[in-house]
């Protein structure tokens, strides 16, 4: 089967590469197998002179453009230089063979000119209700769903949410690399610096932001001195010095995609320690098909694509506060060893893969290719008569 819906694609992202693997780093490595990937990350201002990209090849297929600009620069500015690197960029290739693949609504304002062969939006996240959002992205995106061809959604929440606002729009919520995962089934040593923490070790990891539920964490910790909280992940958008400290909380800093296996199969229980806000209302967290797949009992807040289908289907229980967390936690330190349990996690997951998700949403681009086709020679035609 041809997988390529274009030769090339190239991706606008809030993200950077290399800062956490998650949905753009699994879908993009996949399409670099089948074409060339471009990653156009945000600007980073701290270009001495001119403005310029840089472009360094991270993968087979795949290459990460950074745009580096003045320190100081202006939104206009920005906004000018960064059309004018994309003119630059695009004088050698041809746009029109391109798909453009939008992580970010803001992209938008100075790739509008540009005419693409497909455009993609991947709304992963509900982008306005995190922490320094841009004024503008509401509207922004409003100016995406009228521009793009094909809209995709990161949980079946935000598809509620979104679904009136684009008429080929679909949903596909946090899927799973089960064979990296499930090392932590057999992994039996621990990394360094979590081998020397004694004790029932709960673990988290992932971006510490101002979705972490930071109050949660000190009242269990200080309720239950005996748990070990491991803390893995970037501390962003917060002050660190706010963050709970107590001798049974451990911040073991960032680690990359390769080590956390490693890392989970330490846990007995895997947490997701959200707060219940804007930020988090329609949030698919991709750590908990991550956490299950590594054989992890999953305790969670009440995040909705977490309990529909996770907790409905008896995979994951649910804390309201601190007394039903802990209540949680002690039911699910029961399962680490619950073969009946694991068999049921493994039956849900069965299907789930970012493979068979590459597929589907490769599938849907290319009939919205087809019916872009469709429409651009019915109006050829038409005009020709």
């Amino acid at each position: 089967m041809n997988i390529n819906v274009t030769n090339d694609l190239l991706c606008f992202s809030h993200l950077r590469w290399d800062f956490v693997y998650q949905r753009p780093q699994h879908l993009m490595s996949r399409f670099a197998k089948n074409g060339r990937v471009f990653f156009l990350e945000e600007p980073i201002l701290d270009a001495p002179g001119k403005p310029y990209m840089q472009i360094e090849k991270k993968l087979p297929g795949l290459w990460l453009c950074v745009p580096h600009l003045p320190a100081g620069s202006s939104q206009n500015f920005i906004l000018a230089t960064m059309e004018s690197l994309l003119t630059e960029f695009f004088a050698e290739r041809d746009s029109t063979n391109f798909t453009f693949w939008y992580y970010t609504p803001m992209a938008l304002e100075f790739s509008r000119d540009f005419e693409p062969a497909l455009v993609v939006y991947d709304c992963m996240d509900e982008l306005s209700a995190f922490k320094f959002a841009p004024a503008k992205i509401k509207f922004m995106e409003q100016q995406l769903f009228s521009r793009a061809d094909v809209v995709f959604t990161g949980g079946l929440t935000l598809y509620e949410a979104k679904k009136t606002a684009h008429a080929n729009i679909f949903p596909f919520p946090s899927s799973i690399d089960k064979q990296h995962f499930q090392q932590a089934r057999t992994t039996t040593e621990e990394p360094a610096d979590q081998s020397v923490i004694d004790g029932v070790k709960l673990g988290f990891y992932g971006v510490i932001d101002e979705r972490f539920d930071r109050d949660l964490i000190d009242q269990i910790a200080s309720r239950k001195p005996e748990w070990q909280f491991v803390l893995i992940g970037p501390v962003v958008k917060i002050d660190p010095a706010t963050l709970p400290q107590a001798p049974n909380i451990h911040y073991l800093g960032g680690k990359n995609y390769q080590q956390l296996p490693e890392y989970l199969s330490g846990w007995s229980v895997a947490l997701i320690p959200f707060l219940l806000n804007e930020s988090t209302r329609f949030i698919s967290p991709t750590k908990t098909p991550e956490y299950l797949a590594a054989g992890r009992p999953v305790v969670s807040t009440a995040i909705r694509d977490v309990i529909d289908p996770y907790e409905v289907n008896g995979l994951v229980s649910i804390g309201e506060d601190a007394d039903t967390f802990i209540s949680a936690i002690e039911k699910q330190l029961k399962n680490i060893e619950n073969p009946a349990w694991l068999d049921a996690v493994d039956d849900y997951l069965a299907d789930k893969s970012w493979e068979h998700t590459f597929l589907a949403m490769t599938d849907l681009m290319r009939s919205a290719m087809l019916s872009k086709k469709e429409v651009i020679l019915n109006s050829e035609l038409k005009n020709a008569s």
